[in-house]
């Protein structure tokens, strides 16, 4: 059984994300829910959202197949993939006539569960 979820266009910058993302591979499904319930980053929320639709299309799609009996508690997060998205970029004026670029930048992220 492996169920997959993307989420895109999320902003966090993806170098921050990659940071939290790289403690959940290879851990239990309830494990890596655990760690990021109780990490105080900015992308554990979405990376948790992330993983919580990934088992829930894991478990639909057992469902849907009729092959029976397993539940969540026994999947792994086998891929997580945290890719850059756009940047919002605008300018900011400084002081004498100077001016600075900003960069809002976002991130794809993509989580594949399996037994």
């Amino acid at each position: 059984m492996e169920g997959k979820a993307k989420a895109r266009y999320v902003h966090v910058s993806p170098r921050k994300a990659r940071q939290v993302a790289q403690l959940l591979k290879g851990k239990g499904v309830e494990e890596a829910l655990n760690i990021l319930h109780f990490s105080v980053k900015a992308a554990s929320s979405a990376l948790e959202k992330t993983i919580r639709s990934a088992v829930a299309n894991a478990t639909y799609k057992e469902e849907s197949d009729k092959k029976g009996g397993r539940g969540a508690e026994e999947l792994t997060v086998k891929e997580i993939r945290v890719d850059a998205g756009p940047m919002r970029k605008w300018i900011r004026p400084r002081a004498m006539g100077r001016a600075t670029r900003i960069r809002r930048r976002s991130s794809h992220i993509t989580v594949v569960v399996a037994d």
